[in-house]
């Protein structure tokens, strides 16, 4: 991270100080610079153990989060991220498969536009979008980009790199014909939804009756898509139960059976679930800076801090919900305790105060 210098010129306050206080914006639940300066001054004598000597000002860390780059913090994910990799390798896999599977969408996060001017979305709205890609071994975020709301998802697929045999599961929004085959070309695989008015024709069925799989087809596109993605693909019609209505789905992978794509297509609402819990739980919808920097240094610390909800998930073996434990965790944020024994037993842990040491009267 040398080369990003992010520490030059920093007269006491260092990048460090800075992550602590944003990572406490996350947990704690501050709403502006003010709440987060004056958290962490009255319990000062509690944070000294993070390296924190004193409490930042509000034009202090209002100038770090607007002109330190943004990208020491996406680096910090990217560690944090490997840790997190580590714990979950023992976990089971939700599918049987050994490909691995990416889950890719997007977010929309509103800003006002007359504040937030640089993060253009529409002629009177403002937003930036939060680009993600969840791997299905313990649902973590294993990618993420940061852009302006008028961003198409599919231009950023685009330029997105994946090992051969690497299951991309997407909704139809990314559907891109040339996109799809240069993956078949790669041999990546891709499952997502069919746009209806797609032109195709067919030339294999195969009746369905299993796992709400109501028909199975070989297709090949036609018209102009026809030259972008050449090859046989798999049109599948699986019968939605809660919705009660039909999903027409196309993949170019021809070796799973169609019950099993189609669980693989349900599993995508993951990252529908990690972007809810994501807004519910940390600070992303509003911010404590109004620049490009400022905005993207605080939603990569709110990655760190899901992150680090996950890691604490997978360490314990209490069954935690990701918002029950971001909320106890935030009551018991400036409390003593033995972070693992309370992960495992939440209620029977007590709190450990320090040892009061007897002063000398000097006579």
């Amino acid at each position: 991270m040398r080369d990003l210098d992010a520490d030059r010129g920093a007269k006491g306050f260092r990048c460090w100080d800075q992550f602590v206080a944003m990572l406490f914006c996350q947990l704690g639940s501050a709403h502006s610079l003010r709440e987060i300066c004056g958290g962490l001054a009255t319990a000062l004598g509690r944070v000294v153990h993070l390296g924190l000597k004193e409490a930042p000002k509000r034009s202090t860390l209002a100038y770090a989060n607007s002109h330190r780059p943004w990208e020491l913090y996406q680096r910090v994910f990217e560690q944090v991220l490997g840790r997190c990799q580590e714990l979950a390798a023992g976990r089971k896999r939700p599918f049987r498969f050994k490909n691995p599977l990416r889950i890719l969408d997007a977010t929309v996060i509103d800003l006002c536009l007359e504040v937030f001017d640089w993060a253009t979305f529409r002629r009177t709205k403002g937003a930036i979008k939060l680009h993600l890609q969840l791997q299905d071994r313990g649902c973590l975020p294993c990618w993420a980009l940061v852009t302006e709301g008028r961003q198409h998802e599919v231009r950023v697929a685009q330029g997105l790199a994946f090992d051969p045999g690497t299951i991309v599961v997407m909704d139809r929004g990314y559907t891109d014909y040339r996109l799809f085959g240069r993956w078949t070309e790669q041999g990546v695989f891709f499952v997502t939804r069919m746009k209806r008015n797609a032109q195709y024709e067919v030339f294999h069925a195969i009746p369905g009756g299993f796992n709400g799989v109501r028909r199975e087809e070989w297709i090949r596109l036609t018209g102009a898509a026809a030259a972008e993605c050449p090859g046989a693909l798999r049109r599948i019609t699986v019968w939605d139960e809660e919705q009660q209505r039909e999903i027409v789905l196309v993949t170019n992978e021809w070796r799973l059976r169609a019950g099993t794509l189609a669980k693989v297509y349900r599993f995508r609402w993951h990252i529908e679930l990690f972007f809810k819990a994501l807004k519910q739980n940390l600070k992303i919808k509003t911010f404590v800076g109004t620049s490009q920097n400022a905005v993207k240094t605080q939603v990569w610390t709110a990655l760190i801090a899901m992150l680090l909800l996950r890691f604490l998930q997978l360490k314990s073996s209490w069954q935690w919900s990701l918002s029950n434990l971001a909320a106890m965790l935030r009551f018991n944020l400036l409390t003593y305790r033995d972070l693992w024994a309370w992960l495992d037993d939440p209620f029977g842990v007590p709190i450990r105060e320090p040892a009061a040491e007897q002063l000398l009267l000097p006579i």
